[in-house]
Parts: C-alpha cells; sequence; structure tokens
C-alpha cells in the first residue's frame, strides 16, 4: 500500500491537513476518496474552488487555485483510532517542518482533532484560532469531512464558507 503525495508548494493559499489517509484514498492514491467523505464536494459548494472536483483531480487544487494537501500522519488506516503515539509523534515533526518550508497563509485543519493532536492545545474548537503555530500562517479548523462525522452537512458547509470569507 503506497503513501499518499503531499501537494505543496511555496505561495500556497490555504495548505488542508487532514489526519492520515483512509485504506480506500491509498489504495487509489488520492485524498479523501473515502466513500461518504465530503471534502470535495464542501469546496464546491462554500465557493472554495469554481467547478465541482473530484478526489480523482485531488492534484488539480494546487495549480488551480493554490490549495495544498497533506495529512498529519502518513499512515493509511483503516480509522484514526489506529494510529499510535509514533505516527503522532512523527507526523507532528514532519508538519511543522512542512509548514515552517512552505508558510502557506492559512493551516485549515480537516478536523479538531488534526489540529489538538499537530498544536498540543486540547480546548480549541472550531474556526480561527487566536494563537497561530507556525509564525505568519493562520490556524483555521475545519469540521471532519468523513462520513462517519455526525455534524450535518449544511453545518459543514458553514464553516467552509468561513473560511472562504477569509
Amino acid at each position: 500500500m503506497d503513501f499518499l503525495p503531499d501537494y505543496l508548494q511555496e505561495g500556497m493559499k490555504i495548505l488542508f491537513i487532514g489526519y492520515n489517509p483512509g485504506l480506500r484514498s491509498a489504495e487509489l492514491g488520492h485524498h479523501y476518496a473515502g466513500r461518504g467523505n465530503s471534502f470535495f464536494p464542501l469546496l464546491y459548494k462554500s465557493g472554495l474552488i469554481a467547478e465541482p472536483l473530484t478526489y480523482q483531480e485531488d492534484a488539480e487544487l494546487l495549480p488551480r487555485y493554490g490549495f495544498g494537501l497533506t495529512n498529519l500522519a502518513a499512515r493509511p488506516t483503516a480509522g484514526i483510532k489506529d494510529l499510535n503515539a509514533g505516527d503522532y509523534r512523527e507526523g507532528r515533526q514532519r508538519l511543522q517542518a512542512v509548514l515552517e518550508e512552505y508558510r502557506p497563509l492559512i493551516a485549515a485543519y480537516v478536523g479538531v482533532g488534526v489540529y489538538r493532536h499537530f498544536s498540543g492545545r486540547d480546548k480549541s474548537g472550531l474556526g480561527m484560532q487566536r494563537e497561530q503555530v507556525v509564525s505568519g500562517t493562520a490556524d483555521f479548523v475545519l469540521p471532519s469531512t468523513s462520513g462517519l462525522n455526525p455534524l450535518p452537512l449544511r453545518e459543514k458547509e458553514e464553516w467552509f464558507q468561513k473560511l472562504r470569507s477569509l
């Protein structure tokens, strides 16, 4: 099983950061490919992208919109419960280096837990965070787009719209 490629470049507007690749995403070689994952529909419905894209077009986000993709942990798993302390430790170090090297305008964490595991801030919630983890990069926490997240799609869309308004 291959790991997913990161889509990174200097001058990114937004770097979307997920937990880790699901097994289906790793198998297909595309970010947010899980059945029921609403990431790409939410990008379009919120107005962040001008045309609907699918997970198969994940590499298009960077050249078309300046949106990068990466994950906190690189190892694919069936679910986040299968990640271990080593995955998080390695992921925090790698993500810190990525943010410091590429300096996106906004780091958008796709899930409160992604941000909490990375930042160590257990009481953080959705939306813009008061303190930046990496100076010069705003931190914005989105709800998880996984189909397992019970938050209604309309509420998820509202958070994506708030990100767009930045």
